[in-house]
């Protein structure tokens, strides 16, 4: 049943990397309000405006966004989750056009990095603000450069170019000297999401992407320094795990907007395996195995889908999916049957219910509704990577 099963996962990833291309890899994102040119200019230039504008694109039932003015771009962290997904399927089925397509991704993304900081460096093309913080049109941030950088590996480790190994070290030059460090001793460090100096706000998983980059940068490149970076990084973030194996998306836990939510609780813990895997430490494996039950038993219902967060079901969200499918497939290293089946389940739910006849994924399933657009990186981006990871790992374990 799971031999036939693998060949839908496959032909859905297709079907969405087909989708992605035919739209040139350009789509609308999730916080994208303020690139209306209407909405910017009555915004005023004040945080809760700003807020109130954004917050309510996101939530409205339809896609208001052509009515505004928004304009479709692309996105550079969906961007290297493309390139990633070309890369899985190349080592899987090694056709020249997987590898073609993931060093065009690879080359748009050298050109679109963000000038005029310590390294290489990419963010958002829309303005952002958050609770904590707002962020330019274009600016650079932590996030976006980690998984930028994670690509640029890929692309070395496919290619063995040099070059891009280069731009991931110039890329951690960003990580170490432009971004704020909000706590920091000899064991333990944590640094901001954004470039700015009045920044205060901790989120878990910025730390937990930094270390994991730094790591396999200094797997390629031997150097120790950014091993103890990466070391300090991780342990910050494993020391604010709860007893019951969570993390709250910030620190204080008071100032977080969420509780545990589905797709950042996937992040920390993928970040876990990649520093691991380059670095051969593995003290945080019982961090790991108790936050990978907990996001399992309180992040998903039975059917597969993705919930919101561990006290609140809807909505669910089809990057929870994206993001869920990818992480307990790399689970399967050490329980492959039980994890695997969790990845393939999660896989079952979104392609019945959440892709459309052209490939692309809807957005959203409410208690009454689901919301039938698209959003090219939160949507299609993330079901690619994570179905793509499926697909590779699947028949890795069969060889």
């Amino acid at each position: 049943m799971a031999d036939k099963f693998i060949l839908k996962v496959k032909a859905s990833c297709q079907a969405v990397l087909d989708y992605a291309k035919h739209h040139s890899y350009k789509g609308y994102g999730k916080h994208d309000a303020l690139n209306s040119a209407f909405l910017k200019r009555t915004a005023f230039q004040q945080k809760w405006l700003r807020l109130l504008y954004i917050q309510s694109i996101m939530r409205c039932p339809i896609n208001i966004r052509p009515l505004l003015g928004v304009k479709v771009y692309r996105n550079p962290k969906g961007i290297a989750l493309l390139v990633r997904s070309y890369f899985n399927l190349y080592q899987t089925f090694p056709k020249p056009e997987y590898r073609q397509e993931a060093l065009s991704l690879l080359q748009w993304l050298i050109e679109n990095s963000v000038k005029g900081y310590s390294g290489a460096c990419w963010g958002y093309f829309w303005d952002w603000q958050d609770l904590g913080f707002f962020a330019p049109f274009g600016s650079p941030n932590c996030v976006v450069t980690t998984f930028v950088g994670q690509a640029l590996l890929d692309g070395y480790e496919n290619t063995k170019e040099s070059k891009f190994l280069k731009i991931a070290g110039s890329a951690v030059n960003f990580i170490l000297h432009d971004l704020k460090v909000l706590c920091e001793d000899k064991k333990m460090k944590c640094i901001s999401y954004v470039p700015d100096e009045s920044i205060t706000m901790k989120v878990m998983d910025v730390s937990a992407l930094a270390a994991a980059f730094l790591a396999r940068v200094a797997f390629f490149t031997g150097e120790k320094e950014l091993l103890e970076e990466s070391c300090r990084l991780m342990n910050y973030v494993m020391d604010k795990q709860t007893n019951y194996g969570a993390w709250f998306y910030t620190e204080p836990p008071s100032s977080s907007p969420v509780k545990h939510d589905n797709y950042h609780t996937g992040f920390i813990l993928d970040t876990i395996l990649d520093y691991e895997k380059a670095t051969g430490d593995n003290r945080f494996r019982e961090n790991y195995k108790r936050g990978l039950q907990f996001y399992q038993e309180k992040l998903f219902l039975s059917n597969g889908a993705p919930k919101w967060m561990s006290d609140k079901v809807f909505p669910l969200d089809i990057h929870g999916a994206g993001t869920g499918i990818g992480t307990f497939s790399r689970a399967s290293v050490f329980e492959e049957k039980h994890y695997l089946a969790q990845a393939l389940k999660i896989a079952g739910w979104a392609i019945e219910n959440m892709q459309a006849k052209n490939g692309a994924f809807y957005y959203q399933k409410r208690v009454w509704h689901t919301k039938r657009f698209t959003l090219m990186r939160w949507c299609n981006a993330w079901m690619a990577h994570g179905l793509s990871t499926l697909v590779k790992i699947y028949h890795n374990n069969q060889e």
